[in-house]
């Protein structure tokens, strides 16, 4: 259906307000990360580098961000294995239950994150009776992260069907010939696209992180909402914000590449 040119407007002028409401306070907190004044002070009256050098040389900011990516690498390594054999479980195969199972993978991610985050620390603390450590911060991470992963796989797995992989059998090629010659090369842009989406879902999160990690476990994130309400320690989380906005940009934008050459591929 085409729209009139009024129409055409109305819808522009609602997306710029919505891209606006979003990026606008974004913008904010990457301008005052250079403010040379040491409180919440808008607009700036003047510009300094000195809050960029001083995150630098902090050491609570560099634990916090080497406790991140340990974390997110140990959470998206596990999503992309589970979540990649979920999506070849429930794409290649029929069997009772599949529809429940479908629904059961993607349940975590539509809770509500308190929601999830309560569950998991009732399931380790009461249920299993594990200490809180940064592991169960990383398989707390994975349980959502897999999420994205399983949606890369399952729908790349739909689209490319399984004639590749039937024509590879009828040639002789055994299962794992045909997985590492025909299956992978399809489904790599998918995996990759996925992995970066489950980094950075990770490396974002706090609610969950808040509940399954010890005392002496800080993430990026968490180092922040610690350091909000410090008067001294605003000009320098204003920083690390900033750091943690453009940090989130590189994985989403690689996986929006990815998953559109996947595509292309695909069509070609």
């Amino acid at each position: 259906m085409l729209l009139s040119r009024r129409g055409r407007t109305i819808l522009a002028a609602a997306m710029g307000l919505g891209l606006a409401f979003i990026y606008l306070p974004l913008l904010v907190v990457v301008v005052n990360s250079f403010n040379a004044s040491q409180v919440f002070a808008w607009p700036p009256r003047s510009l300094t580098t000195r809050w960029w050098r001083e995150v630098a040389s902090n050491t609570g900011v560099r634990e916090a961000v080497l406790t991140s990516v340990e974390v997110g690498l140990v959470a998206t390594v596990t999503a992309v294995v589970l979540g990649t054999l979920l999506a070849f479980a429930l794409a290649r195969y029929t069997f009772f239950g599949r529809q429940s199972v479908s629904v059961l993978v993607v349940l975590p991610i539509a809770l509500p994150g308190i929601v999830t985050a309560l569950a998991l620390r009732t399931a380790f603390q009461t249920f299993l009776g594990v200490e809180l450590s940064i592991w169960t911060v990383a398989v707390s991470h994975a349980t959502f992260c897999m999420v994205v992963v399983y949606n890369n796989v399952i729908a790349r797995l739909r689209r490319t069907g399984t004639t590749a992989e039937e024509a590879s059998a009828d040639l002789g090629a055994d299962g794992f010939t045909t997985f590492r010659l025909v299956t992978f090369p399809l489904l790599r842009g998918a995996l990759l696209a996925g992995a970066l989406l489950a980094f950075g879902l990770s490396f974002d999160e706090i609610v969950v992180t808040l509940s399954t990690a010890p005392p002496g476990v800080t993430t990026l994130p968490i180092w922040i909402f610690q350091n909000l309400s410090r008067p001294n320690q605003a000009p320098v989380v204003n920083v690390v914000a900033a750091v943690l906005v453009l940090l989130s940009v590189v994985p989403l934008y690689l996986s929006q590449r990815l998953a559109a050459d996947t595509v292309t591929a695909g069509r070609l």
